[in-house]
Formats: C-alpha cells, sequence, structure tokens
C-alpha cells in the first residue's frame, strides 16, 4: 500500500460514491473524511489474509477487488467482486476480531482506509457524526447478513 495524495475534499467525493454515505451531508462527509487515508493497492497485492486480526475497514474509490474464502480442501474460492463504492473489512472496524476472508486488488486500486483507531477517535472529537458512521456500517451489516439467510435458504430448497 502506498499512500495517495489527496485533500479533504476529494476524500469527501470519494466517500460520497458509496452507499454507506450517500445520506450523509457535505458538511459531514468533510469531518469524516479527515478520518480516512487514501491509499493506492497494485494488482494481485493482497490486502489482508483471512484470519488476520482486523485493524481498518476499507472503500474501494477505484478498481475492483477479489474476496475469498478457504474451502474445507484449503482451496482458495472467489465469493465476491468487489466494485467501485463497496464498503469491506467493517467488521473488523467495529469488533476488531480475525478477518473472515482474504481481500486482494483484482486490478490496480485507490482504497479508501479508517482505520479502528481512527474511529475511535471521531468519536472522541465529532461524537454524533461518528455515531451515524457506525449506524450505517450496522445496517450496512444488516442488510448483507439478510442477504446471505436468504442465499442460506436458497440453496436448501
Amino acid at each position: 500500500m502506498q499512500e495517495y495524495k489527496s485533500t479533504i475534499n476529494e476524500v469527501a467525493g470519494m466517500l460520497l460514491e458509496s452507499s454507506l454515505f450517500r445520506d450523509f451531508q457535505t458538511v459531514d462527509l468533510r469531518s469524516v473524511a479527515r478520518y480516512f487515508r487514501a491509499v493506492t493497492i497494485n494488482k494481485g497485492e493482497i490486502i489482508f489474509h483471512e484470519g488476520d486480526i482486523g485493524t481498518f475497514m476499507c472503500v474501494v474509490s477505484a478498481g475492483n477487488i477479489s474476496v475469498t474464502k478457504l474451502d474445507s480442501d484449503g482451496q482458495s474460492v472467489e465469493i465476491t467482486m468487489l466494485r467501485r463504492g463497496r464498503v469491506f473489512g467493517e467488521m473488523a472496524v467495529l469488533d476488531g476480531e480475525y478477518r473472515s476472508a482474504t481481500c486482494v486488488a483484482a486490478q490496480d486500486c485507490v482504497l479508501l482506509i479508517l482505520a479502528r483507531d481512527s474511529l475511535s477517535k471521531m468519536e472522541l472529537d465529532v461524537p454524533s457524526t461518528a455515531a451515524r458512521v457506525i449506524r450505517a456500517l450496522a445496517v450496512s451489516l444488516s442488510r448483507r447478513l439478510r442477504l446471505a439467510d436468504g442465499k442460506l435458504v436458497d440453496q436448501q430448497i
């Protein structure tokens, strides 16, 4: 990962491309943007491995991310491809637990990274804005869980 030079306004604009932040006002986006850092990732670079301790989440600003999990035979299986605007790693930023999957840059990417300690700092500095971010993350995770539940039911029929 290499630091990507960007202004607060640029990061706020990148965040706006994510459904997670679409309901945020410009002033709130600029406030949130201060806690993110933009990085470039080269194609094939591993962002994190399944089983790593999670310390950050990402928003895809450019490029695609392949998400893989190990099957029962220890083989890597792609479970999804994340495109521009998608958020990943958010469970770890909330709970600091182990990563549930491996994420690899499927092409050169620009990511916005929010570290767990940056979220904690946001909670101290701008608590109401941090609460909105955490609530948006919870809603996003809830939607994904409902989708996964639906897929499990479909597979059993």
